[in-house]
């Protein structure tokens, strides 16, 4: 009798453990999102004049703003000066930051956003604008952004070179294309091209190139791009 008291009782015990722990699935765990993009919003994309506060005869200090994105915790804000093609960074958990930047200076930028629950991150458009400084009443083309090649990519051994010009007076002429096997190009390609393409390109099997364009606008003001590098097989 006594033993199947204790036996029942064993049984009931192992049974009511088994149905609470099988009441919960640890495995189970929320949906991690990741960021989205945020929106650019100022400066203004293409802005010919941004003044921002001015610091001093070559610095403002220029405001920087963008929409929420959901799901960020954080953004970077990435910089590039478009004439000493230097990048810098601005970390911040808002939606706007303010840079000190160099005066009568083009500048890209744009923000990536980031969460602290995943190490997926989501990166904004590219805007470009002016930083003006005193006096300007026609401005320097920003310097032209390499298309195609990519940079770093490799390719096959007749090339299409294509880029993007941009000017905020809408007044570019042409462009002088350089391609070269040495760093930096000093070989002139073609001159004075008005489209942005150079089509059929022969070129050497198994060789590094070097590109880069310098755009020319009606007021005799010329940009130069930074270097791009592509390979062919």
């Amino acid at each position: 009798m006594l033993r199947d008291y204790l036996y029942k009782s064993i049984l009931f015990v192992a049974t009511f453990t088994l149905f609470n722990c099988g009441g919960s699935d640890s495995s189970e765990s929320k949906e991690v999102l990741p960021p989205e993009v945020a929106s650019l919003a100022s400066p203004l994309k293409n802005e010919e004049c941004n003044q921002g506060n001015v610091v001093s005869e070559t610095e403002s200090r220029v405001t920087f703003e963008w929409s929420n994105a959901n799901n960020a915790t954080s953004y970077t804000v990435v910089l590039e000066n478009l004439i000493s093609n230097t990048t810098q960074e601005s970390v911040t958990s808002n939606t706007n930051t303010t840079i000190i930047l160099l005066r009568n200076t083009p500048y890209s930028w744009y923000v990536v956003s980031k969460s602290n629950s995943t190490s997926e991150t989501a990166t904004s458009e590219k805007w470009h604008f002016y930083n003006a400084g005193e006096g300007i009443t026609n401005y320097a083309p920003f310097p032209a952004e390499a298309i195609n090649p990519r940079n770093s990519q490799t390719t096959g051994t007749t090339v299409t070179l294509e880029w993007e010009g941009m000017d905020i007076d809408n007044d570019i002429t042409s462009y002088d294309v350089y391609l070269d096997t040495t760093n930096p190009p000093t070989q002139l390609q073609q001159a004075d091209v008005t489209n942005i393409t150079i089509s059929d390109i022969s070129l050497t099997a198994d060789t590094a190139y070097y590109w880069m364009v310098i755009t020319k606008d009606e007021a005799e003001n010329t940009s130069k791009s930074q270097i791009f590098e592509f390979r062919t097989e």
